[in-house]
């Protein structure tokens, strides 16, 4: 097939990214993750399919509309009076959109919209001006770009093609083959390392993270060509201590191509969009780290890599701290 015509599903298209690699970019997100991290800032990415979401503040009610209602074939949407405003049953929700086209408000609307290759480029390129003057391109996040693996090839070779500049941001729990396929398109790897125990990897990820850090390790090895640059969100309680941070060092240092470990301080974004979504975000009670955490830890990065430098592996260098968690 060409690679123009090869189908994805897209989350969201933004112009103008400054932290997803070098120069100005054009990040796209896709559908799918086989992660479940509590803190997940983008919880409308995790499924692979389109997904219905609700604003109730935008709904003008039953009142003045209720046309969902009427169109709606799983009955999933109901009032609850006195309330004017509508309700879902998401356990009924099949997410078939039909609602959408009678919802004047925009109160309800889709996660996730199916896009070619040469749709997504058409987008991409309007800021090509950009790329070519600051050493940006495209970078492809989600989710995990991974989960598409076909897909997320052939955006990338075609990218390459017309000149662009590539970046992906990854967790990596997938197939080796997935790896394989998109690696070699790829300019600047940008991958999580969130938890180093597998223990306390599965209880705030939902998996162990062996597969994860053989495919990382073999990805150094089998692309010593590439750029990798390792990322941990700072949860605090969770992964905001010098442990964790000096066992990644201590797996990522030996390693000259990956040349930065960025310290991504947890945030609280994304909690809006989980009762859009009729779910419950389960770190209510958590905060973002203090200034001085992420400076000490910080600390330790600048100083492990400084020394590195100095070693014979050298190439590697610090990279500062950003405004949000991955």
């Amino acid at each position: 097939m060409d690679n123009r015509l090869q189908t994805g599903m897209v989350l969201n298209i933004q112009p103008y990214s400054l932290h997803d690699g070098p120069g100005i970019r054009t990040t796209v997100f896709l559908k799918g993750c086989s992660l479940r991290c509590k803190w997940c800032c983008n919880p409308e990415s995790i499924h692979p399919e389109p997904e219905l979401a609700y604003n109730p503040q935008k709904c003008i009610g039953m009142e003045a509309c209720g046309a969902c209602m009427d169109v709606c074939p799983e009955t999933a949407l109901f009032r609850v009076p006195p309330h004017d405003k509508i309700h879902i049953n998401w356990d009924l929700c099949t997410n078939c959109g039909q609602c959408l086209d009678v919802c004047p408000s925009g109160a309800l609307y889709l996660f996730g919209k199916e896009m070619t290759v040469e749709q997504v480029l058409a987008e991409v390129e309007q800021d090509r001006a950009f790329y070519s003057e600051s050493g940006g391109g495209l970078s492809i996040s989600g989710g995990d770009c991974l989960c598409q693996p076909r897909f997320t090839a052939s955006l990338l070779q075609e990218s390459h093609r017309r000149g662009m500049n590539t970046a992906i941001e990854t967790a990596a729990n997938v197939p080796w083959k997935a790896m394989e396929r998109v690696l070699p398109h790829v300019d600047t790897v940008f991958h999580d390392i969130k938890i180093m125990d597998p223990v306390r990897h599965r209880k705030w990820v939902g998996v162990e993270n062996g597969n994860i850090l053989r495919n990382f390790k073999r990805a150094y090895e089998a692309f010593p060509e590439k750029r990798f640059l390792a990322r941990s969100p700072v949860i605090p309680g969770v992964n905001d201590t010098e442990e964790h941070v000096r066992a990644v060092l201590d797996f990522i240092l030996p390693h000259g191509n990956v040349t930065g470990y960025e310290l991504l301080p947890y945030h609280r974004l994304g909690e809006t969009k989980y009762g859009f979504l009729g779910r419950i975000y389960r770190l209510r009670d958590f905060k973002p780290p203090p200034k001085k955490t992420m400076e000490r830890l910080q600390t330790i990065v600048n100083r492990a890599f400084e020394k590195r430098g100095k070693g014979k592996n050298g190439g590697g260098r610090p990279c500062g701290l950003k405004k949000s968690n991955g």
